[in-house]
């Protein structure tokens, strides 16, 4: 289950004006988000050790992790789970063009493999003279019965601007 998810208050539109379907400055304003959602898989875990090169036996070593961590087996890696949130700054909102500037990161519960993750960043505040758009970041595991918060944090992002 990959996809995206958007939950926009008022009248806006399903994607921006700018190139990629990204919003300019311009079209943002307090209150919008957009979520994206991820399942996450054992072979998404071995990958970003690969690519990242964390290979602490916490996120890869289910005998280790059961006995040396109080998780009882293995993790997922934060910055995998933080990587959603990116998804959402990068791809969907603002989208295209986007530029981190700065993320705070506040890691709450462990995510595992099977968890399903859904990623949300929500502005929070404008700056006009920089064109920065400030957001909370958080990443959520759904559960059955509730959302579980495993992650939150503030993001500040440069959004397109028109030229």
């Amino acid at each position: 289950m990959n996809k995206f998810t958007d939950n926009f208050s008022g009248p806006t539109p399903e994607t921006g004006s700018a190139p990629g379907g990204a919003f300019y400055f311009d079209e943002i304003s307090v209150g919008q988000k957009a979520s994206y959602m991820r399942t996450v898989t054992d072979a998404d875990i071995k990958a970003f050790a690969a690519v990242s090169g964390d290979d602490n036996p916490v996120h890869l070593d289910n005998d280790f992790a059961a006995k040396n961590t109080p998780f009882g087996g293995c993790i997922a890696h934060g910055i995998l789970t933080a990587s959603y949130v990116s998804t959402v700054v990068g791809a969907r909102f603002p989208g295209p063009g986007t530029i981190y500037i700065n993320q705070s990161l506040k890691f709450k519960a462990p995510v595992r493999a099977g968890d399903v993750v859904i990623a949300t960043a929500e502005v929070t505040q404008l700056v006009e003279p920089k064109g920065f758009v400030v957001l909370r970041t958080t990443c959520e595991v759904v559960g059955n019965k509730e959302n579980k918060l495993v992650l939150e944090g503030e993001a500040t992002v440069m959004a397109p601007k028109r030229a």
